[in-house]
This record gives structure tokens, C-alpha cells and sequence, in this order.
């Protein structure tokens, strides 16, 4: 019989549904969370879930908060069923379920974010988490740096106190609380950025700056923004995903979310009000973020990257249905192997070797359902964070970039718009119409493409680049897919 997830039906589910070891009353608010997508859930709501049943830090629940129109469907989805969400842990022939609790409240999503900055001004916020996304930090692709000129960012200047950005919101509440004599909370990025910590630092301070510069003098000097590396494979919510949680735990849930058994959560540990004691349940506090950061990205997310386009392009749905695809795992060993890896630091006690095997047994597991296009997605943003640094590392140290060149290029073929079939390809990027439009002239002059400095800066000017871009698109354009990484792999 199947039951609606809710505080009520807790006891009515079957045993093997683990469900909080808590009551709602005991628990008291400490984090306001901005973003409550599946990867939150399915991570720091998670880690703060299992403590809170070890009977450990139960003032430090979560208050959700959002500022954009999809962050009002989730609060209404969840507000449903009391703000529980089901956990599938999608371990191959051993799927998991449990019920997570540590959220008690998501603010109303409205323009000018009164709710929000009334939350952020109250003292018992002491933390303020962040999952917006790689593209959420008004970040010029180019330079790396914080974008003033961003229009979001520009509107919030005009009127800082009706904030429509999250950054808007938190120099709004910083003020209010420097004002009324409240200690500074910390802000701590959960999103998948080299030195988040850092870029959000960059993104308060420099929208404080526009209109105070004193209060961006103080939120530098006094606001801590812990730099964390966060990993595990969170696929999105469809109707595929409850209809299993229906059939399989006989669980109605508005929004359940699905992930892999691995998780990873490594965190500087600078807060300014006190912290929930996480290296409880397997966090780790390390003043070396930046080693298992750039490990992370450059080998998981860098590999995500390789695979996602061939794949798009020969009309391949699913990741591990990429990772069945005999080229396309290959691609993706010889380019982590013989480009990526070399160049990457060492990670304390990491083989990276090692590190690469699990990922490629993450990426195969069939019961995830991750989708091809998830990893395509938003790649503006994500090649110059992911793949480009890779390729700038080797140049530096004169070293070719073929394989590199090639991913970049299968982007580019990619941003055309339609799949080697014919398929049309639907770009989910802010800038899409522009992205096609200049993959389009590139078929014909490859070089148009690098031309694009918001995202290659001057990376696109470098002639071995250049020349080994241009030789993979050519050969993408007349040979196809299949045929190019079949050269590729021969070298």
C-alpha cells in the first residue's frame, strides 16, 4: 500500500525504510540554505540528517530559501510532505531508501527577498549555505573574476534594498546585522567551483563595494567563506524516479531524490559562529581543499565533459550507456591517463589512479538513470572551470594538447545544434543562440569558435590550440564521431 510522505505516515512506512531517529520538535534552526535542489538534499541535508540521529547538534537545522521562479515549485512540493525528502541510494542490485528531516521551513520565493533577508539578519543564522549552481556567481568566463557589469548585479546596486540576487540578499542582511550589532554568519558554497569559498567571497565583497565601500571593508575583514570540495552523482527528478520510488518503497514523494552510494565532503573549517561537528559523519576538515578540489574537478568533472559530448552527438541518453560505448570509455581513459592526470598535484593519501578507477565505476552504474543531457548542460560555464585550466597547465609546460583539443572540439560540434543523426540538440545554456550561431560559422573556419574571449580568453589565440582544435573539428565534420576517436585512440 502506498503511502504519502509526511510527518504523520513516518510509522506507517515499512521497516526497511529508515526514517529520522529525531522528532521535529527537537530540532531548532541554525543554517539557512539557498538552493534546495536535488544535490543539497542529497548531500549537506544528508550529512546533518546523520547526525542529528546520532542525537548530535540538533540546533543546527536548515531553513530552505530560493530566489528564483523553479525554487517556488520546489517549496511548494515539499511544503506538501512537510518538508521530508526521500533519499535513494542507488547502490547496483541493492537500492536503499531513506527519509531525511533536517529542514524545517523554506522562505516564500519573492522579488526583493524580504523573507530572505529578514532570516539572514536574525542571529540564530549562523550559517548560510549555497547550492546555485557553477553559474549562479556572476563570474566573467574570461578572467575568472566577479562580473560587476552583470545586470543582475547592476539592478541589485540600484536598489540594494529590495535584493533580487542571492548575493544582493546577503550583503543586505550583512548590513542589518553589522548595523544591530549581530555577529557575521559564515558563508559556505556547496557548489562544484575551483575555491568557492573564494569566488563567493569575491562576489559579496565586490557587490558591497558598488554602494558601501566601509561595509565591503568589513565583510572582508570579518565574514568567513570556508573554500569545500563536494562530490556525489545526483541525477534529476523525473517522473521515472517516483514512479520507481511508487513501485519499489511504495513512497509518495513530490520530489524524491535519487544518487549513488559515494559521497565526499572535504571542508576548511573557518566559521565564525560555531559549526555542527561533521567530521562525525565523515566530513573532512582539511586546510588542503584546493588539492582534492582540483583533483575532483579536473579528473571527475573534466571526465564528465568528455564523454557527455560524443555521446550527445551519437544520440546516447544515458551515462553508463556512454560508458558501454567502447570509444567513448576509451576516450575518456587515454585522455584522463595520458593528459589530465599527469598534471594534476598530489592529493593527500590519493592515488589518483585509484581515484580514476571508482570514477569510472561511478559513471557505470546503471541504476543511477544520470543522463547524458545533465552533463551537457550549462557548458559555457563549465568548460572554462573544467577543461580549459587542463589545457592552459599543459601549455605552460609545452606539452600537446591533442586529446584536450578534441573534447573542446566535440563541445563546439555539439553547440551546432544537432546530433550526428540529424537529432535536433537542445542547448541548455543562458547563451545558447549565440553558442550555435558561432559553431555553425565554425564548421567552415574553426577558429571563429576560440574566438569566443568570455570563454577562452586568450586561450583561443595559442597556436598549438588552435591548430590541433581546428584538425578535431575538421575530422568531426568530415569523418564523424566514431571515426575521429578511433584515430584519436590509435596515436
Amino acid at each position: 500500500m502506498a503511502r504519502k510522505l509526511s510527518l504523520s505516515n513516518l510509522d506507517a512506512l515499512p521497516q526497511r525504510i529508515r526514517c529520522p531517529q529525531y522528532q521535529r520538535e527537537e530540532l531548532r534552526a541554525g543554517i539557512v540554505h539557498i538552493g534546495v535542489g536535488n544535490f543539497h538534499r542529497a548531500h549537506q541535508a544528508l550529512y546533518l540528517n546523520d547526525l542529528f540521529n546520532q542525537d548530535l547538534d540538533r540546533d543546527w537545522a536548515i531553513v530552505g530559501s530560493g530566489v528564483r521562479p523553479h525554487d517556488a515549485k520546489i517549496r511548494e512540493a515539499l511544503q506538501k510532505q512537510d518538508f521530508l525528502t526521500t533519499v535513494v541510494e542507488l547502490k547496483p542490485g541493492a537500492n536503499t531508501a531513506r527519509i531525511t528531516g533536517p529542514m524545517l521551513d523554506f522562505l516564500p520565493v519573492e522579488a526583493g527577498n524580504s523573507s530572505l533577508v529578514e532570516a539572514l539578519s536574525a542571529s540564530w543564522a549562523r550559517i548560510v549555505s549555497l547550492t546555485i549552481t557553477e553559474g549562479g556567481y556572476f563570474i566573467d568566463p574570461a578572467t575568472g573574476e566577479f562580473d560587476p557589469d552583470h545586470p543582475e548585479m547592476i539592478a541589485d546596486t540600484e536598489n540594494p534594498e529590495q535584493p533580487n540576487s542571492v548575493f544582493g540578499a546577503l550583503v543586505m542582511s550583512l548590513k542589518q546585522r553589522r548595523e544591530t550589532g549581530v555577529p557575521p554568519f559564515t558563508v559556505m558554497s556547496c557548489d562544484n567551483l575551483p575555491g568557492n569559498g573564494d569566488v563567493t567571497k569575491d562576489a559579496v565583497v565586490g557587490l558591497a563595494r558598488m554602494t558601501d565601500l566601509d561595509l565591503a571593508q568589513w565583510i572582508e575583514a570579518e565574514v568567513p567563506f570556508p573554500n569545500g570540495m563536494v562530490d556525489r552523482i545526483t541525477p534529476v527528478t523525473t517522473e521515472r524516479e517516483r514512479e520507481r520510488l511508487l513501485k519499489h518503497f511504495g513512497i509518495e514523494d513530490n520530489w524524491p531524490v535519487f544518487c549513488e552510494p559515494f559521497r565526499q565532503w572535504v571542508l576548511e573549517d573557518h566559521f565564525s559562529m560555531g559549526r555542527p561537528a561533521l567530521e562525525e559523519v565523515g566530513v573532512t576538515f582539511t586546510d588542503k581543499v584546493s588539492a582534492y578540489e582540483l583533483m575532483k574537478i579536473r579528473i571527475l568533472n573534466g571526465g564528465h565533459a568528455a564523454i557527455a559530448y560524443p555521446a550527445a552527438l551519437l544520440d546516447i541518453h544515458f551515462v553508463h550507456e556512454a560508458m558501454s560505448h567502447a570509444l567513448i570509455r576509451g576516450f575518456l581513459q587515454k585522455l584522463e591517463k595520458e593528459e589530465i592526470i599527469p598534471i594534476v598535484p598530489p592529493v593527500p593519501g590519493t592515488d589518483l589512479n585509484d581515484y580514476f578507477s571508482l570514477i569510472q565505476e561511478r559513471f557505470s552504474n546503471p541504476d543511477i538513470g544520470d543522463t547524458i543531457p545533465r552533463l551537457c548542460q550549462d557548458g559555457s560555464n563549465r568548460q572554462p572551470k573544467f577543461i580549459l585550466p587542463s589545457i592552459r597547465d599543459r601549455l605552460i609546460q609545452k606539452l600537446d594538447v591533442r586529446g584536450l583539443a578534441l573534447e573542446s572540439a566535440l563541445w563546439c560540434r555539439y553547440c551546432y545544434g544537432e546530433s550526428e543523426s540529424g537529432k535536433p540538440i537542445f542547448l541548455d545554456n543562458y547563451n545558447s543562440e549565440r553558442l550555435r550561431k558561432t559553431a555553425q560559422e565554425a564548421r567552415w573556419n574553426p577558429n571563429v569558435f576560440l574566438g569566443l574571449q568570455d570563454i577562452f580568453g586568450d586561450l583561443g589565440r595559442h597556436p598549438v590550440f588552435r591548430e590541433r582544435f581546428s584538425e578535431a573539428l575538421e575530422s568531426l565534420w568530415s569523418d564523424g564521431v566514431e571515426k575521429t576517436l578511433e584515430s584519436y585512440l590509435l596515436l
